[in-house]
């Protein structure tokens, strides 16, 4: 029934309809599993604007799913959706920079998308930033900042973060610990 009435405003171009009807042609939900037609739908909806649209259109470009794989494409979309404020689109847009797929390697775009995704509470996203100041890598070297990063990150759920937490930990000064752990008790999450 649900489908029956998304495909009659995904064809009057509503842009949310044609977003709902893609996740059911992605996922298989109530009509057989097809990701060229996902890919057809998500890109109506992605080309008038919807960041929903827009991220999961860079998913299938950046995994081959219903198109041939091509992580420029992926990243071009990633982008769209990530600067509408899409917390996830953001971590994406950090890894491709950060592993150089559809970009040259730029640890610095990397930590931007980032930290935009981590503040807005994506724990892989703290994790990845943590790790950038751990390393120094397009951020000063910070055994501070990488203690709250990944602090916030375990607690968020993320398994290695709490390991590499208590990895820093014994680089640190007792001072800096507190400190790491202070700003982390005051660190607020931001919203898109």
């Amino acid at each position: 029934e649900a489908f029956k009435w998304w495909k009659l405003s995904a064809e009057q171009g509503d842009a949310t309809a044609q977003y709902n009807l893609g996740v059911m042609y992605d996922k298989g939900q109530g009509v057989p599993q097809d990701y060229k037609e996902a890919v057809r739908l998500y890109r109506l909806s992605a080309e008038q604007g919807n960041a929903d649209a827009q991220f999961n259109l860079g998913l299938m470009y950046a995994k081959g799913k219903g198109v041939p794989q091509d992580f420029k494409e992926g990243l071009k979309w990633f982008r769209l959706s990530a600067e509408q404020g899409d917390a996830s689109a953001q971590l994406n847009l950090g890894v491709m920079y950060d592993n150089g797929k559809g970009v040259p390697q730029d640890y610095k775009e990397a930590v931007k998308w980032f930290r935009l995704s981590a503040e807005q509470g994506i724990a892989s996203a703290q994790h990845n930033l943590g790790t950038r100041y751990y390393k120094g890598q397009g951020v000063p070297q910070d055994y501070v900042l990488a203690h709250m990063w990944w602090n916030l990150s375990g607690s968020n759920g993320h398994k290695d973060a709490v390991t590499n937490r208590n990895i820093v930990e014994k680089k640190m000064s007792k001072q800096q610990i507190e400190k790491a752990q202070e700003l982390a008790r005051n660190w607020k999450p931001t919203t898109k």
